[in-house]
């Protein structure tokens, strides 16, 4: 039996640490990085009279999310205790929330695949609510032994839960890292994978195609990259297969992912709602929000991915890939916009062509995000806008680049006025170049007349060589036509 016979079933939980400075129900810090234990206080490990206290910033922060992803905020949920014992869960059980959560619902659309294939889903929501984090075990460096860190205990947390809307590693990806760029453009999580701050379970599960009852599901825990998520995912769903074809049957389980080996494996049999025995945290009233508070903070709310992207289509004449591309993340966004601002929306277009390209590429080479970048959105806007009104052409526009990008210009225009870049225009300057690169290539003048076309294109290249790339490209091909027919 072939894989196409098969249909995968994907559905994530996403923990996102909201960037609180406190803890969910305790003043200590949340601070990456601390000495071992450091940041464990009496009530994150549980000493005897201690009280809980809710972080209002958090329940700001899940607000958030819930305005952002068109949900239902709960005027009123509840927080229960989930009971299980693990030696870094010091309580003996997690604070978190059950039936009642305070994010219900809600929609993310994600954009899967690139070029003519690429395609638009909508995944459903089922849930997001806040808890504390655990501790962290640690199995290195401790002579055979384990040790204990509670520094990360009682962190606040928002579990994102999807419905199993996915149905391929491809689309849970996409999932994922439009999530993971919603909850930094929110700014309720700064989304630091190697430091824990956005971590992925995926439950995956296999059936017939066809079939409507969902296969048995295993739960891989604790991916902290997309390209882990995808690999894990694709590991999994061909295991399940295999298990199935070869007559075996699949069993509710939580597994780890090897990135060394590229397998999953198996950790424990995956437990149910009832086997934690939820029940209301007796020491927490119900979280009430009320309209007022909702309407606060939907104030606050910054203009969201969606809605930009459609404003760039409609205000700015961009494609939708490139209005797509542009608010792909917070940061790319606020640089475009900036540029734009300082360039004129009629620039709009070129704007976006050098922030994708010349740009993107340079960045990458340097390996530095956008925000660090050398050259600045008035640069660039500067740029483009003396590319804009032929003082330069789009080829001298990279050299000037290159120059702001080496801190070596304060502005285009200082660039092009110091290295005396500025295009020429002038008709008589031009005919003149032409007249000399006619006369010393004669074998080029007649493979032209003779219809070869790359002769002509070889003219254009010795007249702009001759200009040291200074004459105005659209002015060379005119007047040599004109030459050339003469």
């Amino acid at each position: 039996m072939s894989r196409s016979d098969w249909e995968v079933v994907i559905g994530l939980e996403v923990h996102a640490q909201l960037n609180t400075t406190s803890k969910i129900f305790s003043g200590a810090s949340t601070a990456f990085g601390a000495a071992p234990n450091v940041q464990a206080s009496a009530v994150d490990i549980a000493l005897p009279g201690v009280l809980p206290v809710l972080n209002r910033g958090a329940v700001e922060r899940a607000i958030r999310f819930g305005l952002a992803i068109g949900a239902k905020v709960a005027p009123t949920s509840v927080f229960a205790r989930k009971n299980y014992f693990y030696p870094d869960l010091p309580k003996g059980y997690q604070i978190s929330q059950f039936e009642l959560p305070v994010v219900q619902g809600g929609t993310i659309t994600i954009q899967v695949g690139e070029g003519e294939n690429a395609y638009e889903k909508t995944v459903n929501l089922t849930r997001a609510h806040l808890e504390e984090d655990a501790g962290k075990s640690l199995h290195e460096d401790f002579h055979g032994m384990s040790g204990i860190d509670l520094n990360r205990a009682g962190t606040p947390l928002l579990e994102i839960v999807s419905e199993p809307d996915m149905r391929s590693s491809a689309e849970a990806v996409a999932y994922a890292r439009t999530l993971h760029a919603l909850v930094r453009w929110i700014d309720i999580c700064d989304g630091n994978m190697q430091e824990g701050s956005f971590r992925c379970d995926a439950n995956v599960s296999v059936r017939k195609k066809g079939a409507e009852k969902f296969g048995t599901r295993r739960e891989i825990k604790n991916l902290n990259s997309f390209r882990f998520l995808q690999q894990a995912i694709d590991y999994e769903v061909q295991w399940q297969i295999a298990t199935i074809e070869d007559g075996g049957t699949i069993q509710q389980a939580t597994v780890l992912f090897d990135p060394d080996t590229g397998e999953t494996r198996m950790m424990r049999s995956k437990e149910d709602a009832h086997d934690y025995r939820y029940f209301p945290d007796p020491d927490l009233l119900p979280l009430v929000i009320s309209p007022e508070w909702m309407a606060r903070v939907q104030g606050e709310m910054p203009e969201l991915p969606e809605a930009m992207k459609a404003r760039f289509i409609e205000q700015l004449g961009l494609s939708a890939y490139d209005a797509t591309t542009l608010t792909a993340s917070k940061e790319v966004a606020a640089y475009y916009q900036a540029t734009v601002d300082a360039a004129g929306a009629a620039l709009a277009k070129p704007c976006a062509n050098w922030v994708m390209g010349d740009l993107a590429a340079r960045l990458n080479k340097a390996e530095l995000d956008i925000p660090a970048s050398p050259v600045s959105p008035a640069q660039l806007a500067g740029l483009v806008a003396r590319i804009a009104d032929n003082t330069i052409s789009n080829a001298i526009g990279k050299k000037v680049f290159e120059t702001l990008w080496n801190g070596e210009g304060a502005s285009a225009d200082e660039v092009i006025e110091k290295q005396g870049l500025k295009q020429v225009t002038d008709t008589g300057a031009i005919e003149a170049m032409i007249d000399e690169v006619l006369a010393a290539n004669q074998k080029s003048v007649e493979e032209f007349r003779a219809g070869k076309d790359k002769a002509f294109n070889a003219l254009v290249g010795q007249v702009m060589k001759a200009s040291k790339g200074k004459a105005s490209p659209s002015q060379v091909n005119e007047l040599l036509k004109k030459k050339l027919a003469g």
